[in-house]
């Protein structure tokens, strides 16, 4: 059934957006691409101001994330972060939860797998790097709970609650670095002790390459399968599509928004202890460049497709690579921060486009 909305309405002519009951599969796929598009000529313009060439400017991105062996292993090290935390995201966005606090959750799944590693430094690797995954998502699912408990039991808005723990989880990580856990060898550097050896994941021959990469990879296809292939994720699609048809077939919804959330808080966490084990080798001040937010425009890019997720993640893990590379030119990294957000501006527009149809008339 179809719902017309007026948006404007003149004396002799309306513009309406009329729900689609079905996207049509070619619009999803351009949309997304035109709307990527748009971005790159929309951030051009800003580059061509401040007197720089953008063809230049994306050439030279792009030769510094997939030009050479080592820029092709740096972009995907930092897409392993970017696979779970948009994973975390796609899941909850799929049952229509707005969980922005992928970051925070990363922090917290770092901090635990921490406490671990430096509780217990005598414990052999099989033992210690389970524990730590273990820590690192129970504490990142707990996390995502906080403010799943109150929307599921008063539908309290959960977009400024995950958003507002982001900060907490960041200055309590920042509070132990600067604090009681700081190394007193760190030359007074806001950071932990490094772990010992079997806390830290193995890599690939010479590059930063982690083991992490195998736990994006095997959560993407965990989820495909639970979203496409089990009732639970059924119920998941069947809620995001709508809550009151969800409620007549008598599912759970309280039940399962605090199981999606802490799913999604569980590999964002995962994400922060792979991160630390993988890459710092002990905790410390900033070591996350934004990933929990990065990881919402990857899960819409994416269409909240969890194999999907992989490939756009390696995309912009090159866009932060190449973000890196252009500082050479002048620029700031923060460029890219400025291209990531106008590409979400450009898909969150382009989405109304597969969702509504735009129609004239007087």
């Amino acid at each position: 059934m179809s719902s017309i909305v007026p948006v404007k309405e003149q004396r002799n002519f309306s513009l309406s957006f009329e729900k689609r009951l079905q996207t049509p599969p070619l619009l999803g796929l351009i949309v997304p691409v035109v709307s990527v598009i748009l971005a790159l000529v929309f951030s051009g313009i800003f580059l061509s101001l401040t007197g720089h060439s953008p063809i230049e400017i994306y050439r030279v991105m792009l030769e510094g994330a997939f030009g050479s062996w080592y820029g092709l292993s740096e972009t995907v090290v930092k897409a392993i972060p970017l696979i779970l935390t948009s994973l975390g995201v796609a899941i909850a966005f799929k049952m229509l939860l707005w969980n922005i606090g992928a970051e925070g959750q990363l922090y917290m799944g770092a901090f635990a797998a921490s406490w671990v590693a430096l509780t217990f430094p005598n414990l052999p690797a099989y033992i210690m790097l389970p524990a730590m995954v273990i820590a690192g998502m129970l504490a990142g699912g707990l996390w995502g709970l906080l403010p799943a408990i109150p929307k599921a039991v008063w539908g309290v808005n959960e977009v400024i609650t995950t958003l507002m723990l982001n900060y907490v989880a960041i200055l309590w990580v920042d509070y132990l670095v600067y604090g009681p856990w700081k190394d007193p060898n760190g030359f007074n550097f806001p950071l932990t002790a490094p772990f010992v050896d079997a806390a830290t994941l193995p890599s690939w021959g010479t590059t930063r390459v982690h083991f992490g990469l195998v736990f994006g990879l095997v959560a993407a296809a965990i989820l495909y399968v639970v979203l496409q292939k089990t009732r639970w994720g059924y119920e998941i699609r069947v809620i995001g599509e709508s809550t009151k048809v969800a409620k007549y077939a008598g599912m759970n919804i309280a039940r399962n928004i605090l199981l999606v959330m802490f799913l999604s808080g569980s590999l964002a966490g995962l994400a922060g202890m792979a991160e630390t084990a993988g890459i710092t080798h002990r905790l410390q001040h900033g070591f996350s460049s934004g990933y929990g937010y990065t990881a919402i425009i990857i899960a819409w890019l994416s269409r909240l497709n969890p194999l999907a997720v992989i490939v756009v993640s390696f995309l912009f893990g090159g866009l932060l690579v190449g973000g890196y590379t252009i500082q050479s030119s002048g620029l700031p990294a923060a460029t890219v921060s400025m291209l990531q957000g106008a590409i979400l501006f450009f898909v969150l527009g382009g989405e109304v486009l597969t969702r509504y149809k735009i129609k004239l008339g007087k």
